[in-house]
């Protein structure tokens, strides 16, 4: 009731009756109002509006921007809080956000309610948040709130690349930067670096390189020429990422330069690691300097200090290395050390994750244990089945035929 509305926003800003009525209202009549046995005029209600500090709609509105404002400082810290710290942080969400719901209809408040809700409706599982995103999504669009809404194209892109329907992922986020393209007059850079990097990776997920790698040269021109960091370490990462992958020593050493520099400038201690870690692979796959690789390996696995997944690929290069000098024994028990981890989606990282089965199965060849190299051999090849044509997919494909024909001459 719009009597409630002013009493509470009263005695939130410490006002009394006498205070808010002023000269311009007698006390008795404020409090007739407040209990809702007075309905005061459009010009009593600007009156109580201005001396409350609030707008006319916002006494009329079931629930007031102040209000809801007040909501969504709680709702954004607690959804910037990472989950290892607050088990239940979507269902918390959930509860906080759930009773205003009806009354999410318009600024930004609401916009970003219904997108801290639709998210954790999908973290949670609950069916509905598509609806609920689109909602948020119109409600950016027509305040031309641009970095919100290509956020929200982000998240839809990712529910699918996140199911590895890659082809999806990539299209849904074509269609939602064409339909941002036309709603919104003008972007900033770092929404659209965003927009970029996601491009990239999904082009580059689908396999194709050629307008991956454009996009992704693009974005870091665009960086440059705006004079931002944004991105960078994550585009130098794919950048080197990708030219290990299909050899390309010029570009290699461009990014790994360039991702080197950035580690330094920034103390980003990732962009160090990955730098440290493409190295290794390096004179491990090129150089067969296999004991050199260990070193550098092994000076970071002596005190792992970054994510699980980290220590998991420097785990994986260092069996690598183990088989390429004959130890061969110690090279499984490194691969065996380490699980595909549930937070990795792309096809290039699942690949550096899935190849082990191909190394542990040779290893096991060399061991004279030609049934458990066959197992490792079908397990590399039944993981990289849904994966783009890579070379590490066309290795595994190549060691399980070359031990099925050891195991079966005659057949293959």
């Amino acid at each position: 009731m719009l009597g409630d509305r002013i009493r509470k926003l009263r005695k939130q800003k410490k006002l009394t009756l006498e205070a808010l009525a002023g000269k311009g209202l007698t006390k008795g009549m404020l409090s007739l109002i407040e209990n809702n046995k007075a309905q005061p005029s459009m010009e009593s209600l600007a009156y109580i509006a201005e001396g409350l500090g609030v707008e006319v709609t916002d006494l009329l509105e079931e629930v007031s921007t102040m209000e809801l404002r007040e909501v969504l400082e709680k709702a954004e810290k607690l959804y910037n809080e990472k989950k290892d710290k607050v088990d239940d942080k979507y269902q918390q969400l959930l509860t906080l956000i759930e009773p205003y719901i009806k009354n999410l209809t318009q600024g930004y408040e609401g916009a970003r309610l219904l997108d801290i809700y639709s998210r954790s409706l999908y973290e949670e599982k609950i069916p509905g948040w598509e609806n609920l995103a689109g909602l948020a999504a119109t409600m950016y669009d027509k305040m031309n709130v641009t970095a919100n809404r290509a956020q929200i194209a982000i998240f839809r892109s990712m529910v699918k690349f996140i199911e590895h329907d890659y082809s999806n992922a990539l299209e849904i986020l074509l269609s939602e930067r064409m339909e941002i393209k036309s709603n919104h007059v003008y972007m900033d850079p770092m929404t659209q670096v965003d927009l970029d990097y996601t491009e990239a990776i999904l082009h580059f997920a689908v396999g194709d390189y050629k307008t991956a790698s454009h996009v992704m040269e693009n974005a870091l021109i665009f960086s440059k020429k705006h004079r931002i960091f944004y991105r960078a370490d994550d585009l130098y990462r794919i950048g080197a990422g990708q030219a290990m992958m299909f050899s390309d020593k010029e570009k290699r050493e461009h990014y790994l330069r360039k991702l080197k520099q950035y580690g330094d400038f920034a103390e980003d201690s990732l962009s160090i690691l990955v730098h440290d870690l493409l190295i290794a692979m390096t004179l491990i796959a090129e150089n067969k300097e296999y004991a050199n690789a260990i070193e550098i390996l092994d000076h970071y696995l002596a005190n792992p200090q970054e994510e699980e997944v980290v220590e998991s690929l420097y785990t994986i290069e260092k069996g690598k290395a183990l088989y390429g000098l004959g130890e061969f024994t110690e090279a499984i028990r490194q691969f065996e050390k380490v699980e595909t981890p549930t937070t990795t989606h792309h096809p290039f990282d699942l690949s550096l994750f899935y190849v082990r089965y191909s190394y542990k199965a040779l290893c096991h060849v060399e061991l004279g244990e030609m049934e458990n190299a066959l197992q490792s051999a079908e397990m590399a090849v039944k993981n990289f089945k849904n994966i783009p044509s890579l070379p590490f997919k066309e290795f595994a494909i190549e060691t399980y035929n070359a031990i099925l024909a050891k195991i079966n001459p005659v057949q293959s």
